[in-house]
């Protein structure tokens, strides 16, 4: 399911994209992607480190997808690029707005059983989840949808480091669950501080793994 506007085409051009294109340029390895379920209403949460973060995922996971995006990128280029993200399926939201817009937009395609990918900081840091906004927590009470965690690790080149060629990049898919969002501020507000502590904790297990097999950590900003 995408959203209206949407080329189903251009969608998959674009996954293409991702898969053979953005792929190469890194040594991806690819942790529990069995674990994605291949149909159904299922929320992706994801940290987000680097844009190479959302080009991966988007090629990929193993079906369709519609993420959040935030909308500066759909006014580049004379708003060409937008059109191009349209046309692709992706949903633009405003940084710091109130707009339920995008939210009642995601919520359609994941009533028709869609897939849809939020990356909760909001935008990019260190990856590790210390803050989230509300946006999936939100769409997961309004319609039940099942959440799975990605975490991804190795986009960002670690502090003092120079060029580096095809860098490792792990990406781990964590177990599907389907949780209980309360109602009112609070249940949201519980709900998001649920999603945040299962996507940290999944970030966490990934970096541990990364090194106890010698790859590089993450650059932790100050």
């Amino acid at each position: 399911m995408l959203p209206e506007g949407a080329t189903t085409w251009v969608h998959h051009f674009g996954r293409g994209i991702g898969r053979f294109i953005v792929r190469p340029a890194f040594r991806v390895k690819l942790h529990g992607v069995e674990r994605v379920p291949r149909d159904g209403a299922l929320v992706v949460i994801a940290n987000h480190s680097t844009m190479a973060e959302p080009q991966l995922l988007f090629g990929m996971l193993p079906r369709p997808s519609v993420f959040l995006v935030k909308a500066e990128l759909f006014e580049a280029a004379g708003g060409l690029l937008g059109r191009f993200f349209r046309k692709l399926g992706q949903i633009p939201v405003k940084r710091g707005e109130v707009d339920r817009k995008p939210l009642v937009t995601a919520v359609g395609v994941l009533k028709e059983g869609g897939l849809v990918g939020v990356f909760p900081e909001g935008t990019r840091g260190a990856g590790d989840v210390a803050n989230a906004e509300r946006g999936a927590a939100w769409l997961v009470r309004s319609t039940g949808a099942t959440v799975l965690p990605v975490a991804t690790r190795g986009t960002l080149r670690p502090e003092g480091s120079g060029r580096r060629f095809r860098p490792r990049v792990d990406i781990m898919f964590g177990e599907p669950f389907t949780p209980e969002i309360g109602k009112g501020r609070a249940g949201l507000e519980q709900g998001t501080e649920l999603l945040r502590g299962e996507l940290a904790a999944l970030v966490k297990t990934l970096d541990g793994w990364r090194a106890e097999n010698g790859f590089d950590a993450p650059r932790r900003h100050k």
